[in-house]
């Protein structure tokens, strides 16, 4: 593990490759799974604030849905999670161009509807954040429908931290992300003989 701050990095974030490969893989992490999106507390008032703003983005269904049961749950291990579709869709999903799934919130973001651009678990992925004691650990999550992702980011040789540059700048600071990016080429180096 790494250390940076209060952070904890596993070295998958430096050494695995990842680019999403939406045409290929769909969207699929907003229907796949378990449970909705991870929410952190403070993202639900945020979310909350900004509803009537998102809500036109979403598709009827959705709205029903979170008329329903409101826009965030409790999932079975006790953290804030979205809630979903009976299939498991995201309720602030969306289908665009040949079926490919996208965020309600981060398309009410683009258009300059809202300020706040999704909840940063989506934007971080495949990054998943926990807590251990004082520490937050970054451990890069390995999930099968992403296996497009990881051939593409092979392919063009980007880290799964390069790649997620704009989310970790997001949720930690630049001077934070200069650090990794700093060591990481300081890992390669001893790692491979390379930068």
């Amino acid at each position: 593990m790494i250390i940076i701050e209060n952070t904890l990095i596993s070295e998958d974030v430096l050494e695995k490759n990842f680019i999403c490969d939406i045409e290929k893989c769909k969207g699929a992490c907003c229907i796949e799974g378990d449970a909705g999106a991870p929410l952190l507390e403070e993202e639900i008032n945020i979310i909350k604030a900004q509803l009537d703003l998102i809500e036109p983005y979403l598709a009827p269904d959705s709205i029903k849905e979170i008329e329903l049961k409101d826009f965030y749950e409790i999932d079975k291990d006790g953290d804030f999670v979205t809630t979903c579709q009976p299939d498991g869709l995201c309720n602030f999903a969306i289908r665009g161009n040949q079926g490919v799934l996208a965020c309600g919130i981060e398309q009410a973001y683009l258009d300059g509807m809202i300020d706040y651009q999704k909840p940063i678990s989506c934007h971080l992925y495949p990054i998943r954040i926990s807590q251990v004691g004082q520490y937050e650990a970054l451990n890069y999550h390995r999930w099968d429908i992403c296996k497009p992702a990881c051939a593409l980011g092979e392919k063009h040789k980007v880290p799964v931290y390069s790649f997620l540059k704009d989310a970790l700048v997001r949720k930690f600071g630049i001077e934070w992300y200069e650090t990794i990016d700093e060591i990481a080429h300081q890992w390669n180096e001893q790692k491979f003989g390379k930068e």
